[in-house]
């Protein structure tokens, strides 16, 4: 899935001379925690955020510095510090490093950019221009649709329970963390049980995430015993850790 199937397509924007007012507005208005701003190209030349809007003189937030910090910060951190604070324009504290993404870019190189900048949306930029933006409820939008789609899928198929077995066995199987060697699945009805061992804890929740994944399955019930590598206990599901 690329960018251009979950983007939202013509994406509010503002430009620098918009006001803060008149941007924050925007913010509270349609639900969003940041903006593009275009020149008047329509090239995008930063993004405004609620971040960008936290430290205010208006609402008592502007960072205080004790007189050794202010003498350490500098005139020009310190002339800095009170243009964001009391900035008017969206241009005198927008993030002018923009990361953007291409319309063919994959989703999960998306992500990747949102999560390296921890950012919560990013423009989808075409030549130069903006042609949308991708925020994380579009992902999640993404998501639901995918899910709605595979639910409906398995809702039409026809499966045995040995087909159910080898499937959560094959998936198993070629994770890198699998316990092949050491997990059995019965399947009766759809009721799946899962039995034997493992060499850490967290491979439990994996194990009846790949169960439950597949289609078909109604329950899965865990009997996997732990075993704890340092002590060599053995922990079942019920046991406390």
């Amino acid at each position: 899935m690329k960018a251009a199937d979950v983007m939202t397509r013509e994406p509010m924007s503002v430009t620098p001379q918009t006001t803060i007012l008149e941007a924050a507005q925007l913010m509270l208005r349609h639900r969003i925690s940041g903006l593009p701003v275009t020149d008047a190209e329509g090239e995008v030349i930063g993004v405004v955020t609620e971040g960008d809007l936290l430290r205010r003189a208006e609402t008592g937030t502007a960072r205080h510095r004790s007189s050794w910090l202010t003498f350490l910060a500098g005139p020009g951190r310190l002339a800095s510090d009170y243009a964001s604070t009391h900035a008017r324009r969206v241009s005198e504290v927008m993030t002018s490093d923009v990361a953007a993404v291409a319309p063919s870019d994959e989703l999960a190189a998306v992500v990747g950019l949102m999560e390296k900048h921890r950012i919560r949306r990013v423009p989808v930029v075409e030549k130069g221009k903006l042609v949308g933006i991708v925020s994380r409820a579009d992902l999640v939008r993404a998501l639901v649709h995918s899910l709605a789609q595979e639910a409906q899928a398995h809702a039409q198929e026809a499966i045995t329970d040995m087909t159910i077995r080898n499937r959560i066995l094959e998936v198993i199987d070629k994770e890198p963390w699998g316990p092949r060697c050491t997990v059995d699945v019965k399947v009766k009805g759809g009721v799946v049980d899962l039995h034997g061992t493992i060499m850490d804890d967290r491979e439990r929740t994996a194990v009846i995430v790949v169960a439950e994944g597949v289609t078909g399955v109604k329950t899965v019930n865990d009997h996997l015993v732990w075993i704890e590598p340092t002590s060599g206990f053995a922990i079942g599901a019920d046991d406390p850790p």
